[in-house]
């Protein structure tokens, strides 16, 4: 059970506009208008979060969060474009076209029964709307680098709980007791795990010790919750290293349990290769700005779910066909248990792996049919990674690189059959007899 005392004793201090590296011009100027307006309407505000941290470690934000001591009412109250969401944390979104200003209420620790907080009896937090002070509200936070808060009163960013040093240092520290904080919310695991990979932090030995031991505990969270942390993991161009901090801190398993435990018995590493290959790809397309998709995410993630699946079936000998079908099927099943994949999305997933087992294929009707599928790219695309596990794909790449230029061309450039045959010409339909009736 989680106690109500505070985590660590706040101690402010206060870092001079000289001694650090924000400025107003790198902040959203929609940010800045709220930030104005709530200090007019007589309430406390500051810039807080990943957006302080981002600017103090050179990163250029893509989000601004505001902390303030206004109620989400009392926001909504001074800005007609305001909206209020969320049971769990209540919250104010002040929306100005595409970009929404996140405004919270300063939290408190303790409730004193005034407020409106739930815990589950293992130490999750179903709802925590107690509302404090902003010494309240810092050691409520998860980490050291995200309970900085600037404010625009003289422009110095105040700490309270040693985080300027620790994003000066590097280092991804949770405010107090790390089990009891993971306890509260599993997730916040996958969000070390996530910062750490983005920012290039180390993760302090005692926030990371429990990790592992407590990663039994992500099958308590909310699997549509898992999913968009999938999405931050992976799909915000620090892929890899996302990956490899699951794998090291023991994460891997409790988010993708199958692949993972095809990636363990998988011992000359091509699966995993694949994947980190994908990763690779998935994390160049991020940087120059080109669209990723879910879909061929998580085709890749699972990858070695379903090739471990599919081994099983066909030594059952099951026919090759179905056998593919129902290895997509069945891991498709087993990963919605951990993680909500939106059919959307594993529909398309699915149909990848499907076309894998036709890039064989020669004839020349095959051959258009395959081109003009809608999925052909993405799943052309796979079979490239593919590569990084086996050098056997070679040939199909080839040929369907060509293909894509001129079908004709490739088709003609196809060898022999091994029994030195050319491939059969396609059968002519036979015309059926004319009947006697008809003259």
């Amino acid at each position: 059970m989680p106690n109500d005392t505070p985590y660590d004793t706040p101690v402010l201090r206060a870092i001079p506009r000289e001694q650090h590296t924000i400025s107003r011009k790198d902040i959203s100027p929609n940010a800045l208008r709220v930030l104005y307006r709530l200090r007019e309407g007589g309430h406390e505000a500051y810039l807080v979060g990943g957006a302080v941290r981002d600017l103090l470690a050179g990163g250029r934000p893509k989000d601004f969060d505001i902390a303030t001591g206004a109620t989400p009412e009392e926001v909504k109250a001074l800005f007609r474009n305001c909206r209020l969401i969320g049971r769990r944390f209540r919250l104010a979104h002040v929306v100005f076209g595409r970009e929404i200003i996140e405004v919270a209420t300063f939290r408190a620790n303790s409730d004193d029964g005034s407020g409106d907080r739930e815990t589950h009896e293992d130490g999750r937090l179903l709802r925590d709307n107690v509302y404090g002070t902003v010494e309240d509200d810092a050691v409520r936070r998860d980490f050291t680098a995200n309970a900085l808060y600037y404010t625009i009163e003289d422009f110095s960013v105040r700490d309270y709980v040693g985080g300027f040093e620790d994003v000066q240092n590097r280092v991804l520290k949770l405010i107090g007791d790390p089990e009891t904080r993971y306890r509260e919310d599993p997730v916040r695991m996958l969000r070390a795990v996530r910062l750490a990979a983005k920012l290039d932090f180390s993760i302090d030995p005692a926030t990371a010790a429990p990790i592992r031991a407590l990663a039994p505990l992500l099958s308590e969270a909310a699997p549509a919750r898992l999913f968009e942390e999938c999405l931050k993991l992976f799909l915000s161009g620090h892929g890899v290293a996302s990956f490899e901090g699951l794998e090291r801190h023991g994460l891997l398993p409790a988010l993708l349990p199958e692949a993972a435990a095809a990636m363990k018995a998988n011992r000359s590493g091509a699966l995993r290769a694949v994947v980190l290959e994908g990763l690779r790809g998935t994390d160049a397309r991020v940087a120059a700005d080109e669209p990723v998709s879910p879909a061929f995410l998580f085709a890749l993630l699972l990858w070695p779910a379903y090739c471990r699946t599919l081994m099983s079936l066909q030594a059952q000998d099951v026919p090759p066909a179905d056998a593919q079908r129902r290895a997509a099927d069945r891991v498709t099943v087993h990963e919605l248990q951990a993680v909500a994949l939106p059919r959307r999305f594993s529909v398309p997933m699915q149909e990848i792996w499907l076309l894998q087992s036709r890039f064989g294929l020669r004839q020349r009707k095959r051959v258009m049919r395959m081109l003009a599928h809608p999925r052909f790219r993405a799943a052309f695309d796979f079979l490239q990674v593919r590569q990084a596990g086996s050098s056997e794909h070679a040939a199909d790449i080839a040929f369907w690189r060509e293909a894509q230029l001129d079908p004709d061309m490739a088709i003609a450039h196809t060898p022999p059959a091994e029994d030195g045959e050319a491939p059969r010409a396609p059968r002519r339909r036979r015309r059926r007899p004319a009947s006697a009736s008809a003259g």
